[in-house]
Order: structure tokens, then sequence, then C-alpha cells
């Protein structure tokens, strides 16, 4: 028995092949529940709250014990020790406060997908082919939403957020296997649509701007950067972060390491200006101190303005703002 959580909450059989999909919100976010605490009690008290919110029936406890009953009776509970094969041990057993599903938490589909996109992020450095396939092996688990139509209460809330941002993640990862392993050309289609459905994380706008680079795109890979930043100032007021902007100048400049499969990590990218030796020396007054850091601060928005500039010649995007 598989217990499946992302996506549908459902159980699969594997000796006979049947899905076994509870009915009913309740009898789903119960079973969602108890699998997301799987070898855990989970009080009759968290349960009701999980399932009823802060407006529980008047016979909570008695409507509880009746929706276990029913799911009880829809999963047929794994083979006794030193039992004959019609004896059966119950998956969900009564405990002093609760419920608990007798479930070890790695016979879940969930833990199969953080093992795999484990082994694929530390494949990532050193065989990004491989680490490409145990990416796309971990993310074919996924069959929609974490615990879809199951969450009422804070357990499977807090659950299927975990879930949903370690499956963004995997994605980045795979997208970044994939252009470390030159397929940039496979990966930019599917870049383009996860940047339109997730305009602010940068990651994946940082990831298309390289696949459109490779691809030989400059123009349209600034023009995804010029979006980003559209997206990022609107939604949350703040300028894209270094290393976004760090690409786009690298962009603008054709950095050679830019055009290899290698080195294409967000956190990747031109060697840092190395700072002035320091002089030993008297101590200027703090008027001289001041003035040269605002000459720097000038010079600084002068490149500023140049880089900008010829953006915005090469993309035809309007003027900044």
């Amino acid at each position: 028995m598989r217990f499946c959580i992302l996506g549908l909450v459902e159980v699969q059989d594997e000796r006979s092949g049947l899905r076994i999909l509870p009915t009913g919100a309740k009898q789903r976010a119960l079973l969602a529940a108890l699998v997301v605490r799987a070898g855990h009690e989970v009080s009759a008290r968290r349960l009701i709250q999980e399932l009823w919110g802060g407006h529980p029936p008047a016979n909570a406890a008695n409507a509880l014990q009746i929706h276990v009953a029913r799911l009880r009776r829809l999963l047929v509970g794994p083979v006794g020790q030193g039992t004959d094969e019609d004896t059966r041990q119950p998956w969900i057993v009564t405990t002093p406060h609760g419920y608990t599903l007798r479930l070890d938490p790695a016979e879940t589909d969930a833990a199969r997908f953080r093992q795999l996109a484990e082994k694929g992020r530390l494949a990532l450095s050193h065989d990004p082919g491989e680490a490409g396939e145990l990416l796309d092996q971990a993310l074919a688990l996924w069959r929609g939403p974490a615990l879809q139509g199951s969450v009422l209460g804070d357990i499977c809330a807090d659950e299927a957020a975990r879930l949903d941002e370690l499956r963004l993640t995997a994605l980045e990862m795979r997208c970044d296997a994939y252009l470390r392993a030159g397929r940039h050309g496979e990966v930019a289609g599917e870049l383009a649509e996860l940047t339109s459905q997730h305009p602010t994380r940068e990651r994946f706008h940082h990831l298309l701007m390289v696949a459109l680079y490779r691809c030989g795109r400059q123009a349209e890979a600034l023009a995804v950067y010029e979006r980003a930043r559209h997206h990022i100032r609107q939604e949350l007021g703040v300028e894209p972060g270094p290393a976004l902007r760090d690409l786009m100048v690298r962009i603008l400049h054709h950095d050679p390491a830019l055009s290899g499969a290698a080195g294409s990590r967000p956190t990747a990218g031109a060697q840092p200006r190395e700072a002035p030796a320091r002089v030993a020396g008297p101590v200027r007054p703090l008027g001289e101190e001041l003035a040269q850091l605002h000459r720097r601060i000038e010079h600084l928005q002068h490149e500023q303005e140049q880089l900008l500039r010829r953006f915005y010649e090469l993309t035809g995007a309007p003027g900044g703002g």
C-alpha cells in the first residue's frame, strides 16, 4: 500500500493495482492529516480543529469517530505477523488521546519525491545529466497540487505549502541541470511558462535568460530581465536582486562564461572585482573621505545609466522608470 498526497489524496494497493479514494471533503482531510503525521499520534482535539475549524458540530467527538470508522472500513489493513491472509491489522489505531496511522513516513509518495530530489541536488555539480534524470523522476510523482481537495486546516495547509515550495525548487534544479548539460533549447519553453506562472521568482527568470542567450536570442534574454524587474517592482516594491542584475550586465557584455554548459547556476557569475589594496598613510580628514565617496557614487550612477541606455537600445523597451 502506498499513500499518495502529491495531488488528490489516495491510497494505491500495489498488489491489486486498485486506487482507494476517500469520498467527501471531511474523509479526504482526515486521511490527509493522518498521512502527514504518519507514525505519530494526532489528538482528537487537533483533528476536530482540522476538519471543522472554529465551528465544530455539537457532537464533534462522535462525528470524528464516525469518520474514522468509515475510513477504517475503506482501508485494507496489512497482514498481521503470524496470521493468515484474511486476518488484518487496522491502519488507523486508537491511542489514549486520538489516532495514529500505522505507516512509516517513508512509504508515501512525498517521501519518495524528497529522496529523488535530494539525490538530484547532490549530482547537480558533477553529473548534470544524471541529476536531470533523477529530478525528472521526482517531478513525475506529482499528479496535481499537494493534498489537492484536502486542505481544511493547518496540518494540511502547512504541509501543502512546504511540498509546493519543494516542487518549485526541484523544477529550478531540473532546469539548471538541463542548462549544465547543454540542453538549453529543450528547457527554454518550459522556463517561459514558469516565469509567467511565478513572475516574482527570480531564479526562473535567471535560468530563462541564460537559456535564451545560449540559443542566440540576446534581445529576448534582456527583455526577460525587464519583465522581471517590472513585476518585482510592482508586486514587491523592490529592485531585482544582485544575481539577476549581474546576469543582465554579463549578457550585455557577451560574457564568454555564459556560453558554456557549466556555470549556469544563478550564484555563478563573473568574479567580483578585487578591492583596491589599502595603503598605509595618514588618516585623511572626514570631509575628503566624504567627497571621494560622493564622486564614487556619481561614477557608479553614470555607469548604470550607460548600461540601461544600451539595454533599451537592444530590446526596444521604453525608458526606465
